[in-house]
């Protein structure tokens, strides 16, 4: 059971509103929970140069068979260029939590 779900990682700029990117997620079923940490500081290399912003890491779990919709949705959604969009399976969990997951999304 728990290889029909993931989570999707991702980032948004400290300006933004991460609670209502988070609630669309969750409301359009794309997400069962999205978890949004504290705002961090990300150093990165961007258009021949190295940038440091503030920004939030969200952690999305989904169904496997959800992720072509989630795809096309932080598309549509995010701000960046190049959003960041890291899936990583879950290899085993609590079998209520991972039924928990199918039924939300």
């Amino acid at each position: 059971m728990s290889e029909e779900f993931v989570v999707v990682l991702t980032t948004l700029p400290a300006n933004s509103a991460p609670s209502g990117f988070a609630r669309t997620l969750v409301g359009e079923r794309l997400a069962a929970c999205v978890n949004i940490l504290p705002a961090m500081t990300s150093v990165y290399r961007w258009e021949d140069g190295i940038e440091e912003e503030p920004e939030y890491q969200l952690v999305i779990k989904t169904a496997r068979l959800r992720l072509p919709a989630l795809k096309e949705r932080l598309r549509t959604l995010h701000p960046y260029d190049v959003p960041e969009l890291i899936v990583l399976p879950i290899i085993d969990g609590s079998e209520p939590y991972l039924r928990w997951i199918g039924e939300s999304v």
